[in-house]
Formats: C-alpha cells, sequence, structure tokens
C-alpha cells in the first residue's frame, strides 16, 4: 500500500479504536446507571406496598390484602409484578395500562420460582411479552410468605440500544467524515514528497551515460527545509544531486581528457607511420639487391604500418564521433549504398555466398554516406571473417514505421554467448576467431554502433549456434547528430 493508504488507514483506525471504546464505557456507565435508578424504584415500590400491607385493615386481625388489591392500592406503575410466595407456591399478578391484573403463566410461575430469598435485586427473563425484569423479595407476610415486586427492564433496554445506535450512526459519520478530510490532510502533507519524487523522475529521464551533464533539477528549498521530515528527504536528495554532479563532471573531464588524447596521439601517429611505411615501400621497390630476410623484414614492416595506420583512422574517427563532431548530412541512397557494399564483400570474399534482398522502391535517409557504407561494410566484414567458408550472408534492406532497416544474416557458427553482450564495446574480441591474427582491431562493430548513434539510429545483434542478425534501424528524415 501507499505511503497515502497506510496513513489514511491508521487515522480511520485509531478513530474507530476511540469511538468503540467510549461507546462501550458510555453504554456500559447509562446501562449501570440505569439499572442503578430502577433499583432505587423497585426499592421504593417494595416500601409502598408494605406499607399498604401494614396499614389499616391489614393487620394480622384482617389478613392481608391480595395483589390484585395491593397493586392498585400502592399507586406502582403499569407492568409491575407483585405477590406473595408462600411454602414454594406462588400469588403474583402484573398490572396492566388499564389498572387491571393479570395472572402469570405457569411457566412464568416455574420462573419466578427460581428467585433467590436474598433481598438483593435480581433479574429473571420471564420470557413472552413480560421479557426481563428486575424482582425484590422482602418480608411482608404475617403468615410465612414473602413479598415479591417486580419491574420491567424494557425501558432500559430501550434506552441502552437506542444508545448503541445512535453511537453506531455517529461513528459511521465521523469515520465517513475522517475519511474525506483525512484525504484532503494527507494529500496536502505529502505534497512535498510528491514534489521530491517529480525531481527524481526528472533526474532519472536524463542522458547520464555520455557526455557533458548537467544536473540542473533540484528539490525547492521550501522542500528541503530540515526542520521537517520530508524536507530532511529533500536536502539529503540535493545533496545526493550535487555528489552525483561533481562525480559526472570529473569522469567527464577524465574522459574529455581521454579522447584528446587519443585524437591528438592517432593525428599525430598518421605521419610517422605513413613516412614508415612509404620507406619501406620505397626500400623494397629501389630495385636493390637484398638478402631475402631484409626484403621479408621491409615487408612486414610495410604491411604491419599499413595495419597500425588503419587502427589510428579508426581510433581518430572514434574519438571524434565521441566528441560531438557533427557528420555530413546529405540524401543517401541506401539501395545502392547496400549494392555497392555487397559487391565489394563479395570481391574481398569469393569463398563465402552473398545475397542481396532490396525493396522495389529506393530508400533514402538524410546522413552521411562515406560513414554509412563504412558501416554496413564493417557488418559484412565481420561476417565474412568470423564465418567459415561456404557460410551464406544475406544483406536486406526495408522500411517499416519512419525507419529504414538494413539486416545482415549468416548461418555460421553464431557470436560466444560470452561475447554476446559486449560486441559493440571497443576491442571486443572472442576467443576463437576473433583474434589478432584474423586481422580483428575489435573495432569494427564499434565504430558502427558509433556511426549509426549519431545518425540517431540503434544497430543490435541477435545470435545463436546456426545463425547471426545484425539490424541496423535509421530514422528516414533529418536526424543525424
Amino acid at each position: 500500500m501507499t505511503l497515502r493508504t497506510r496513513l489514511l488507514l491508521g487515522i480511520l483506525g485509531l478513530l474507530a479504536a476511540v469511538s468503540i471504546i467510549v461507546g462501550t464505557v458510555s453504554v456500559a456507565t447509562l446501562d449501570s446507571s440505569l439499572r442503578a435508578r430502577l433499583d432505587s424504584q423497585l426499592i421504593s415500590a417494595t416500601s409502598r406496598t408494605q406499607g399498604v400491607i401494614d396499614g389499616p385493615g391489614g393487620g394480622p386481625g384482617g389478613g392481608r390484602p391480595e395483589p390484585t388489591d395491593f397493586l392498585k392500592i400502592a399507586g406502582l406503575p403499569p407492568s409491575t409484578i407483585g405477590g406473595y410466595l408462600r411454602g414454594g407456591v406462588l400469588n403474583v399478578r402484573v398490572l396492566g395500562d388499564d389498572l387491571e391484573t393479570t395472572q402469570l403463566t405457569t411457566a412464568q410461575q416455574q420462573v419466578l420460582l427460581g428467585l433467590s430469598t436474598d433481598s438483593e435485586p435480581q433479574t429473571l427473563d420471564l420470557g413472552g411479552d413480560l421479557g426481563e425484569y428486575r424482582f425484590r423479595i422482602a418480608e411482608g407476610d404475617g403468615r410465612g410468605g414473602q413479598l415479591v415486586i417486580g419491574l420491567p427492564l424494557n425501558d432500559v433496554r430501550a434506552t441502552v440500544l437506542q444508545l448503541i445506535l445512535v453511537i453506531l450512526l455517529v461513528t459511521v459519520l465521523g469515520l465517513l467524515a475522517a475519511f474525506f478530510a483525512g484525504r484532503a490532510i494527507v494529500r496536502v502533507a505529502l505534497r512535498p514528497l510528491e514534489r521530491v519524487a517529480a525531481t527524481a523522475t526528472a533526474v532519472s529521464e536524463l542522458p547520464l551515460e555520455r557526455g557533458e551533464v548537467a544536473l540542473a533539477p533540484r528539490v525547492p528549498d521550501e522542500d528541503a527545509d530540515p526542520s521537517t521530515e520530508v524536507g530532511q528527504v529533500g536536502a539529503a536528495f540535493n545533496r545526493m544531486l550535487g555528489h552525483v554532479a561533481s562525480a559526472l563532471t570529473a569522469r567527464e573531464a577524465s574522459e574529455r581528457k581521454v579522447r584528446t588524447f587519443v585524437a591528438d596521439a592517432s593525428h599525430e601517429l598518421r605521419t610517422p607511420l605513413a613516412s614508415i611505411r612509404g620507406y619501406a615501400e620505397l626500400t623494397r621497390r629501389g630495385g636493390h639487391d637484398l638478402p631475402a630476410d631484409v626484403a621479408h623484414a621491409l615487408a612486414r614492416v610495410e604491411s604491419e604500418s599499413i595495419r597500425m595506420t588503419g587502427l589510428v583512422d579508426d581510433l581518430l574517427l572514434l574519438a571524434r564521433l565521441d566528441d560531438g563532431r557533427s557528420l555530413e548530412s546529405h540524401p543517401v541512397d541506401l539501395t545502392a549504398l547496400l549494392a555497392d557494399a555487397v559487391s565489394d564483400a563479395h570481391a574481398a570474399g569469393q569463398e563465402h555466398e552473398w545475397i542481396l534482398e532490396l525493396p522495389d522502391q529506393p530508400i533514402t535517409v538524410e546522413g552521411d554516406a562515406v560513414r554509412l557504407h563504412q558501416v554496413v561494410a564493417n557488418l559484412l566484414t565481420n561476417a565474412r571473417v568470423h564465418t567459415p567458408a561456404g557460410t551464406r550472408v544475406v544483406a536486406s534492406l526495408e522500411s517499416s514505421g519512419g525507419r529504414a532497416i538494413i539486416r545482415v544474416r549468416d548461418d555460421g557458427p553464431g557470436i560466444d554467448e560470452k561475447v554476446r553482450e559486449t560486441v559493440f564495446e571497443r576491442f571486443s574480441r572472442g576467443d576463437g576467431s576473433r583474434s589478432r591474427a584474423a586481422g580483428s582491431t575489435g573495432l569494427g562493430l564499434a565504430i558502427a554502433a558509433a556511426i549509426v548513434e549519431a545518425h540517431g539510429g540503434t544497430v543490435s545483434v541477435d545470435s545463436e549456434p546456426g545463425g547471426t542478425t545484425f539490424v541496423v534501424e535509421l530514422p528516414i528524415g533529418p536526424s543525424i547528430t
């Protein structure tokens, strides 16, 4: 559950618990008070009845009046039960609203026989229309009997039940009011936390993986007050953002130094490498009678200088792309570009089977034709170098959803699972075919990924034993960066 829900449920639960406790105490207090008052009335009714019995005409010589008589004479309220208990025999009646008395049923009399002879008030349920009564037994019969007086508990029960219903209704209405008021209060109280979350969301959407990073979003000052709990969160979040910004700035400065060094070193190495290659080629072709081992050494010097020149050019290109230098932007016919690249690959690798699949209509994008050709050439070269002779390589082009899609598929052995996740990283090589002996520098796919990204596209790979597919997606429109 959300914090808002937990707070709201906590408030409602606490309010409900307090209401139950207050209601229970109120009901118990009222019930006890009403019972005490009824007992007082019962004692008073007993006293009045005894006065009637012991009054004129009611002495030992004149006998004792019957319940029908003393219930009326004593002025007792309707529904009062009165009579005598003699030797386990009852002579009791109930006074009606019309001041007429009625005999109790046999079952009700049997219940009354269970009365204790104690003079303290006691409760019995007579059932039927009478219900519960409070009874008191007192001395009042000169012939060995006892006086029995009872008052109904119906009014007490009705009053207590009415209080319970009122408490329930007030509690329900109070909980509903507390729900809406609490929801509004909690919403207002949590707004600073929502603003902190919004700031965190804004930071999470910033491109932090590369380039110069500016962590401008901050929690507002009013939400970063250390004197409040939410303010402590906001202040801590701002300090964290400041620390992250400093770390990213230091990382960017370090990467910029590395890129600058690589670019400068690559640029400076091109001239001496060209000189080494030129002198080696000049010496080898100068018509001099050189020993065989010297001629072989010069050929190797020339070959390695060519290879190192290519590596330096690749590093220089990556450094420039990392530095954000813009590429040329012109309409590029991918159909013709793919056809030329496959033709070049066929000439370089005639032992492979090359297949070209093109759409009926040309597909044109905005970009750098030379660099896009380099992307396709690198993918085709990767398929040629890292698959055995006779491998079938299919290059296809299509458009979908406003994007041009280039696929290079081969039915070779696939890419090792250990290398698959890092195949587009620099100097990424496999342990087998992806070796320096095969002529791979480990930069071809990294260069392809960097060029595609600079054009606003994406490149991905799907490989398994028996087949590998590289997919390049480019926007059909001006999206070059």
